[in-house]
């Protein structure tokens, strides 16, 4: 087959902090997509049970079913009926991610995964360095400080916990610039 017609899928990644609407900006692209007839699937871990387990939803309300998944494995059960893979939350899956994105890829899937870059510490956050560096495009977002107003990087933990993974939102975190986050 000449390699212009060979196909393959593309990897979109949105990440930024918390508060910055990579939620909403995924539920907007599969939105999008279904409008064009395309079949679509949302997954997140089994682990983000703040709304519900079998939905998405941005911290403004908007939400979008989706599958709750403890293996990646899982996602190979929807192969032939789906044209584009979402992952919401991906900071949170395995490093089995990245072999499971290979695969849809290489069977013209479109994949859009939006999650944290970095953790509470501004360290790098799961396996989204290795997921962002196999992306085809990426979308970085940002919120706006609570503190100052400036653009926000950062997502900044109010509680003393210390633990790397806690989930939350406001009564946990906040949205802060460069600044404001070294300051503390």
């Amino acid at each position: 087959m000449p390699i212009s017609k060979i196909k393959f899928g593309h990897l979109e990644v949105i990440c930024g902090p918390m508060f910055s609407g990579k939620t909403e900006e995924l539920i907007r692209r599969i939105v999008k997509a279904e409008y064009t007839k395309k079949k679509t699937i949302v997954f997140k871990p089994e682990i983000d049970t703040r709304y519900s387990n079998n939905h998405i939803q941005s911290h403004n309300g908007k939400k979008i079913k989706c599958v709750n998944i403890k293996s990646m494995q899982d996602c190979f059960k929807y192969v032939d009926k789906t044209d584009i893979f979402a992952f919401d939350e991906a900071q949170f899956f395995n490093k089995d991610i990245i072999e499971i994105c290979k695969k849809l890829l290489l069977e013209d899937k479109r994949i859009i995964i939006a999650g944290l870059d970095r953790d509470s510490n501004g360290k790098p956050f799961g396996q989204m360095p290795n997921i962002l560096a196999h992306a085809d495009y990426i979308t970085k977002l940002n919120a706006v400080c609570v503190k100052c107003g400036d653009i926000a990087t950062f997502s900044y933990r109010t509680s003393n916990k210390k633990e790397q993974i806690l989930l939350g939102e406001k009564e946990e975190y906040e949205a802060r610039c460069i600044v404001c986050f070294y300051k503390k």
